[in-house]
């Protein structure tokens, strides 16, 4: 009788854990883990268009934001299930290379260069970003470089290598972190930083730096969403990265994301065309 019993509860565990196993496997499924750029996160976009497609699809996104080049690398690792990020060349060599598929333009912003009120780079007069940032550096004046790998920082060291300048002028600073620190660090030391509009206008309440370069298409800051080739990697959650995909092309979450403000100003424009 006490080996039946014994047979018995051996025989519930076993479907126990093999209940529990296919419960986590189907809660997986739902969710979506999505790596991104810091500015999508700081800047309050996401929080607010993302529960809708949550409401509306059943899954839940899981937002690891981090610098441009930390996101694909977690791509190309596998370790998540789609990319949003806001480096063409780094994402047009990131499909390339087979890793991603199916890039999708979904919004843009632009880059602009902070710096003290007083601008003593005179870096408003320039003609151009390329010649603010050499009169930055023949100050010379305080730079600080987000120096994490990221989108922001990708574009800041383009802009220098085409200004023909180098970097190793006294006051450039290169910190290893996100954008929000950066800026926090650039308004402690009253120098000179390249940031995304969005996450600037979101801190800017509490910094005392104003903008001391803005416009052209030099700067112009375009994000994309980049789906992870199955073939890479079958198991990931390629239906709930794709359902992602489609809602933010979707007329909804293009409108929601033109609607976004923060104090009063609109961050980013939706930019996707069939």
């Amino acid at each position: 009788m006490l080996k039946i019993k014994s047979r018995v509860a051996v025989v519930m565990a076993a479907s126990l854990v093999t209940s529990l196993a296919m419960s986590s496997a189907a809660m997986a499924e739902q969710v979506v883990k999505l790596a991104t750029t810091t500015s999508t996160e700081n800047s309050g976009l996401l929080k607010a268009i993302l529960p809708t497609f949550e409401k509306n699809s059943g899954y839940s996104v899981q937002v690891i934001a981090t610098g441009t080049g930390k996101a694909l690398k977690l791509a190309k690792q596998g370790d998540v299930d789609v990319v949003m990020t806001h480096a063409p060349a780094a994402e047009a060599k990131f499909v390339a290379e087979g890793y991603g598929i199916e890039p999708r333009g979904i919004m843009e912003n632009d880059f602009v260069i902070l710096g003290p009120k007083s601008d003593p780079a005179n870096a408003k007069s320039s003609e151009n970003v390329n010649q603010a940032f050499a009169n930055i550096a023949s100050k010379p004046s305080i730079f600080i470089s987000r120096g994490d790998n990221s989108g922001t920082n990708m574009k800041e060291l383009a802009i220098w290598k085409e200004a023909n300048v180098a970097t190793d002028f006294k006051g450039y600073t290169s910190v290893g972190q996100g954008m929000g620190k950066t800026l926090l660090m650039t308004d402690e030391l009253q120098g000179y930083t390249l940031t995304d509009r969005g996450t600037y206008v979101a801190f800017k309440a509490n910094l005392d730096l104003a903008i001391a370069f803005e416009g052209g298409e030099a700067l112009a800051n375009p994000y994309q969403i980049v789906l992870i080739n199955p073939k890479k990697y079958p198991e990931l959650n390629h239906k709930g990265a794709r359902a992602l995909s489609d809602w933010l092309i979707s007329p909804e979450a293009q409108t929601m994301i033109n609607n976004f403000k923060v104090q009063g100003e609109q961050l980013f424009k939706a930019t996707y065309k069939e």
